[in-house]
């Protein structure tokens, strides 16, 4: 195993005498003075001191009593930096909460098993959730680097790791701000009264006469709107169709706000997650008042949480809990680790991963709670507009004037459900709990659930302006985590030396949205589908997998302990270890292989929108369809083995990385922290022996 010597600080190590004079803490540790310490950055108040050199010294008792994130190490090269601790956390929170916890959780969770699969949920989220994010969260602020760089310094064989995070966020970003797009569409359209999709538009003849538009009135407004209006969608992938001039322009004010907030890297988007991290709460709590006065709000409550033990048998309802759980704390796309590169070096990652994990957990369940609260209202009414359909064509038919006049619906309803009576209409079926199995997920919830619900609310135009507005910034929030991971890797690389971060951003950008306009034809809905099953999913196992594999067999679960020793105070648990070593890539290699399994079994298709019978159908990917997929899937996942295989051979694809700057002494001296001694469990369960370097970080 390859041991990378540290690069020590310029200014000394801390003294370990009896006393130590203020002006030597000026290198490796100073302490805060009044407002003028910034989060990790270097205390001004030393650079020119013109204080007489007679003050009092300070004892090691002393310094140990402050509380030592009042302590910053002076880098050699400074590094960007987070303003405030509460910064790094509300951009982690944004990143980490995206649109799949507003729209995905919720409806996997009824599908599930209800209250049942909160069991696997929050096993998966003990098991592979928290441990991953901690191992990420940990390497980024231990080898402050982006995802190439550090998996490079971790290991030269396992630098493949880091290019294939960075290709798997450019291709997400991609599609990704193409959802922010729709967002900002519908978001226009909302300032409108009646909203435009409350009802069928009509096709006016010359003569002056009109009639709904045959597709709007076999479907309804909203799927009409979302189809047609919106996507202007063609009858499957293998028709372009013609540009969307529309999405186009909403697609470069996507990435026009993203370039604006992402401008000075974490200097601008730091200042931008104040509130598009926190206005998604402030919603949803809005939401959450609003629905639980509405009718029908018991219903989608109890439908959500109504556990089916039986569930918990089906190995599938296991593999998708670990896959939300994986997809939606943002793990392996790079910008965890580029995120936590601007941390100081002792910040608490461990206490950070849990706080992170569970907000993100707790939200989940929250937009559950909100979003069956109004889908249960939708459902609701859906019922009682049948019920009184049923009630009229059962009126119309009965010689009986008791029937219209002291019957009631309800017992109306009941009759029809009976053996006993014969009737000659083919009533609707109004099944209140089938009603409430209809919700979809994903844009299916967002754009046509959510949205019909909405028309049926009191000035339906502000809770649609709410509601969108939450979406976008739900979505660009996560976008800048995305799009941080590839540009801290470019950057920490020196591909491009000479060029200012804020114009590489903007290369970045401008060409992302050239490439994004794939998925503003006609049939760009069907290519943002194969982009959101394949280009992310597959090779962001993989690289979790291998992640895993590199720190605990590769670096070392001793060495990896000793660095967050001497960055946190403590050793981390053998839970912790047992999970990143055992637990987790097992769990990934499980999903990863049951998923290709399944596409093997069950074979893979899409949804497309069939115009005549105004209703989406299942179709199968054509075979060149196919060969874009593995494409896709291989341009990420090949780096991994591409790397090792080269440097195996000589080749160098990435070059040596400089010995990463880490203050191991003057955190050891501070912490008090003895040289680690192996234990018997260590021995016998994780494999550590006696002679394996305890001391050396990388």
């Amino acid at each position: 195993m390859q041991n990378i010597p540290r690069k020590q600080t310029s200014k000394g190590e801390l003294p370990v005498g009896d006393k130590v004079e203020l002006q030597e803490m000026q290198g490796p540790l100073i302490v805060e003075n009044g407002n003028l310490q910034t989060y990790g950055s270097t205390n001004v108040a030393f650079e020119n001191d013109t204080s007489p050199q007679t003050a009092e010294p300070i004892t090691m008792d002393m310094v140990s009593m402050v509380e030592r994130d009042g302590f910053k190490p002076v880098e050699p090269e400074q590094r960007e930096s987070w303003d405030s601790k509460i910064q790094f956390i509300l951009a982690t929170i944004g990143y980490a909460v995206g649109l799949g916890n507003v729209w995905r959780f919720p409806y996997l969770a009824q599908k599930n098993g209800g209250g049942a699969f909160l069991i696997p949920y929050f096993i998966m989220l003990a098991l592979e959730g928290i441990p991953l994010f901690f191992l990420e969260l940990a390497v980024g602020q231990r080898l402050r680097k982006g995802a190439i760089g550090a998996w490079n310094l971790v290991s030269p064989y396992m630098g493949g790791i880091g290019v294939t995070s960075a290709v798997v966020s450019f291709n997400v970003a991609l599609y990704y701000n193409t959802i922010i797009s729709w967002c900002l569409f519908y978001l226009g359209r909302s300032f409108q009264f009646p909203l435009p999709w409350a009802e069928c538009p009509r096709y006016i003849f010359p003569n002056g006469s009109s009639t709904l538009v045959p597709e709007c009135e076999k479907s309804s407004p909203t799927q009409y709107f979302w189809y047609r209006e919106t996507l202007d969608i063609t009858e499957s992938l293998e028709s372009t169709g013609k540009f969307n001039w529309r999405i186009g322009v909403c697609l470069l004010a996507a990435w026009i706000l993203c370039y604006l907030c992402m401008i000075k890297g974490i200097a601008s988007s730091g200042k931008v997650v104040y509130v598009t991290a926190t206005f998604p709460y402030i919603v949803l709590v809005i939401f959450f008042f609003r629905g639980i006065t509405l009718d029908g709000m018991k219903d989608g409550i109890v439908h959500l949480f109504t556990p089916d033990w039986a569930k918990l048998a089906d190995p599938i309802v296991w593999l998708e809990a670990g896959t939300q759980i994986f997809f939606s704390l943002g793990l392996a796309f790079g910008g965890l680790i580029a995120f936590s590169s601007y941390n100081p070096v002792h910040n608490n990652c461990y206490r950070d991963a849990i706080l992170v994990s569970t907000c993100n957990a707790g939200t989940s369940m929250f937009a559950g709670i909100v979003v069956f609260s109004i889908l249960g209202f939708k459902a609701h009414m859906a019922h009682e507009r049948c019920v009184q359909e049923r009630y009229e064509l059962l009126s119309s038919f009965s010689n009986s004037s008791v029937i219209s006049s002291h019957l009631t619906r309800d017992i109306i309803a009941k009759l029809l459900n009976s053996t006993d009576i014969i009737v000659p209409y083919d009533f609707p079926e109004c099944d209140l709990k089938k009603e409430l199995e209809k919700s979809a997920s994903g844009t299916g919830l967002a754009f046509i659930a959510f949205t019909e619900a909405v028309n049926q609310f009191p000035a339906a135009p502000f809770w649609s302006i709410l509601f969108f507005l939450m979406l976008f910034t739900l979505g660009i929030d996560s976008q800048f985590g995305t799009l941080e991971g590839v540009i801290t890797s470019i950057v920490d690389l020196k591909l491009f030396p000479n060029l200012r971060k804020e114009i590489l951003t903007g290369v970045i950008c401008l060409v992302s949205f050239g490439m994004s306009l794939i998925f503003s034809h006609g049939g760009g809905n069907y290519v943002f589908t194969l982009y959101d099953d394949f280009s992310g999913n597959f090779p962001l196992l993989i690289v979790a997998f291998f992640e895993c594999i590199a720190i605990s067999y590769i670096y070392g679960v001793t060495r990896f302990s000793d660095d967050l020793e001497l960055m946190t105070g403590k050793r981390p648990s053998y839970y912790w270890l047992f999970c990143l070593k055992y637990v987790a890539p097992i769990t990934m290699l499980t999903i990863l292989v049951t998923s290709f399994v399944k596409i093997a079994k069950e074979g893979s298709g899409y949804e497309a929108w069939d115009s005549e019978s105004a209703s989406p159908m299942h179709l199968e990917w054509p075979h060149w369809a196919h060969i874009l997929i593995a494409v896709l899937i291989l341009m990420a996942a090949i780096w991994i083995p591409l790397v090792a295989f080269l440097r195996v051979l000589g080749i160098r694809i990435l070059q040596d990385e400089e010995p990463t700057w880490f203050p191991a002494e003057e955190l050891r001296d501070f912490y008090g922290i003895a040289p680690h001694k192996v234990t018997t469990v260590e021995k016998w369960l994780f494999c550590v022996r006696e002679e394996d370097d305890v001391s050396e970080g990388i």
